[in-house]
């Protein structure tokens, strides 16, 4: 039943070879690594706006918005065509991690790893809570927080589930809803310019509008105090729109060949969408005058009610665009996390697992990490944007300033062709996302930015411990120059509970390992037990030495590795082999009727040096016999 669920959900296996037929062409691609970054626009021009009317009168709070999403798609432009650079240059993927490791040093390759696998946990997060909140405004529950948190948990399972089934299945699933939002945003940015260009623009009038004008007129002292930190805090919200450039230098090895060419392209494609959009819509809201609140309609909702008219096809379609594309806004991070995780897991700082493929060809292991971490996130903040977002930018900007820091060393270090036009592109894109860093940190860092900057130390930490654990048993391991097993004696001993064909073929397995020497060994609880299990044993003319162990308090565990103990000392250089001969039930159901002592036992005396345990499970429907180093679903001894 497990194995049949399995393949319903994720799909049949795919074999190696089929790994080039699953990589994507540019429409895929586009959708899979850029929904991300486009997504971004449904969000971060409200981000911008909730800082500016916090603090300057309403409306003019609206009129920052246009120079501050100019700055933001000036740095975008520069950054795209920064990572374009690393993509040449890198073309087997790994991005600010597999740079910054290779140019700076191997820390600060741990530092952009660890910023980058936090910035897509908490795009993952940010993604799906922005989408209920986009499916929110059309239906009006954005005042239940169960009621979102419930969706944004159910959309969380629904793409690992998707993703698992791999990556150019996930893209093909995916690509409609991207597609569809693109088109009814540039549709809303169209007809809203055209209003504009016209004089045909009526101001969104509600009676949170009015409200916003008494509430932020009385904050306007503190704006004309605070103007430059207000609008520095404004544009670190907005910058989020930067969000999602670097996942296609990271998954460069998932585009058809010629992989870089490909992956280029792509992401100059996402840049011009992006900044086209953001730049539009923050536009549309310097003239509609939305209101920025989280718990009524988006900004980019009252904008399509104003252009398109509130409850049409076309308004009601942008919603519906704008909760898929946000949801599977995540689908990049299921791309991306565990592509870079498996890279640091292959260089010895996260567990090997990470590093292996599942069925369908794609790194099971770290979507599900993915999945969990993220779904905590969603949990602990209530689905709430706003405040994921402070969160969001410190591990974005991290990555691009370390990665470009990079490919400055890079260009300094190698010098190829054109080398210095590409290291003046690098240095202004390393000083430029290195000030929006410092000023994200600064400006949110007691809305919730302390939490990325003490969490991704912490991780660096442990990809430091791991990697010392690697080294620790690959020197244990290690082969000298010299190097022979010397030659030991052996005992085997038996475990027995009394006289069963389980336990006579064990010792029949146990004397065909031609031990130099073989005792069998039995627990009792009594003296009457005692006399029973050697009068079988005489019976039954079993050519083995039987030792009976007594244990009062009828312990099993306790006093076989007192035996064990005792026995090792006695006996100096001597491998011991435990036999455990357990019987196999038809149906896993019947094992309730059935302790499990031999898997304490195993577990325990797996623990020991020199000491190897074997079963011998026994099946009772065939009565056969099978020797293998573990059995589940197996009783204990017989």
């Amino acid at each position: 039943m497990a194995s049949l669920s399995k393949r319903l959900l994720v799909g049949r296996p795919l074999a190696s070879s089929e790994e080039e037929h699953q990589r994507l062409g540019k429409p895929t691609a586009l959708a899979v690594f850029a929904s991300d970054a486009i997504s971004s626009t449904a969000y971060a021009t409200q981000e911008m706006l909730v800082i500016l009317m916090a603090a300057v009168t309403f409306p003019a709070s609206h009129r920052y918005l246009v120079p501050i999403a100019v700055a933001a798609a000036v740095l975008l432009g520069i950054v795209a065509i920064s990572y374009s650079q690393t993509i040449h240059a890198y073309p087997n993927g790994g991005g600010a991690y597999v740079v910054s490791r290779e140019n700076i040093s191997p820390g600060a390759g741990l530092v952009a790893g660890a910023a980058l696998l936090v910035d897509y946990t908490l795009t993952v997060a940010v993604s799906i809570s922005a989408g209920v909140l986009a499916i929110g405004s059309a239906f009006d529950f954005n005042d239940d927080p169960r009621l979102r948190v419930a969706l944004a948990v159910t959309f969380l399972v629904l793409l690992t589930v998707g993703n698992l089934r791999g990556l150019k299945e996930s893209g093909r699933i995916f690509a409609v809803p991207t597609y569809l939002y693109v088109v009814l945003l540039f549709a809303l940015l169209g007809a809203g310019m055209y209003q504009v260009v016209f004089g045909t623009v009526t101001e969104i009038d509600t009676p949170e509008t009015r409200s916003a004008v008494a509430h932020f007129a009385e904050e306007n002292e503190l704006a004309s105090t605070a103007a430059l930190f207000i609008i520095l805090k404004a544009f670190s919200s907005g910058a989020v729109v930067l969000s999602g450039v670097e996942a296609i230098s990271n998954g460069v090895p998932a585009f058809r060949k010629p992989e870089a060419r490909h992956a280029s392209q792509t992401l100059f494609m996402m840049a011009g969408i992006l900044a086209t959009g953001f730049l539009g819509i923050s536009t549309l809201a310097h003239h509609y005058k939305p209101v920025a609140d989280e718990e009524g309609q988006t900004l980019l909702a009252q904008l399509a009610a104003a252009v398109f008219g509130d409850g049409t096809i076309l308004f009601y379609g942008l919603q519906l665009g704008t909760f898929a594309i946000l949801v599977l806004a995540a689908n990049t991070a299921y791309a991306d996390f565990p592509r870079l995780s498996s890279i640091i897991a292959g260089d010895g700082y996260l567990p090997r697992q990470l590093s292996s493929r599942g069925d369908r060809l794609v790194f099971s292991n770290g979507i599900l990490i993915l999945a969990g971490m993220a779904g905590l996130l969603i949990v602990a903040f209530r689905a709430q944007v706003t405040l994921l977002i402070p969160l969001y930018a410190v591990g974005v900007f991290t990555g691009f300033t370390l990665s470009q820091a990079g490919m400055v060393r890079h260009h300094l270090r190698l010098r190829e062709p054109h080398w210095q036009r590409g290291l003046a592109i690098n240095m202004v894109g390393c000083v430029a996302t290195g000030v929006v860093l410092l000023v994200v940190v600064v400006s949110k860092f007691t809305s919730g930015a302390w939490i990325p900057a003490v969490v991704i130390p912490l991780i660096v930490l442990l990809f430091r411990a791991i990697h010392r654990h690697y080294a620790r048993v690959d020197r244990a391991l290690a082969v000298p120059d010299g190097y022979r097993v010397r030659r030991r004696t052996h005992t085997v001993v038996v475990l027995v509970g009394r006289v069963t064909k389980g336990s006579l073929e064990a010792i029949g397995y146990a004397r065909s390992l031609r031990p130099d020497r073989l005792l069998a060994v039995s627990v009792v609880a009594s003296r009457e037990q005692q006399e029973a299990i050697i009068a079988d044993w005489e019976r039954h003319g079993v050519q083995a030495e039987l030792r009976t162990l007594y244990s009062p308090y009828r312990e099993l565990s306790r006093p076989i590795m007192r035996f064990v103990d005792e026995y090792d000392e006695e006996v100096e250089d001597d491998f011991m082999t435990v036999v455990l001969p357990e019987f196999v039930l038809d149906h896993w159901y019947a094992q309730l009727l059935h302790n499990q002592s031999a898997l304490v036992l195993r577990s325990r005396l797996r623990t020991r040096p020199n000491t190897v345990v074997t079963s011998v499970p026994f099946h009772l429907s065939g009565g056969g016999v099978e020797i293998r180093g573990s059995a589940e679903g197996a009783d204990g001894p017989t």
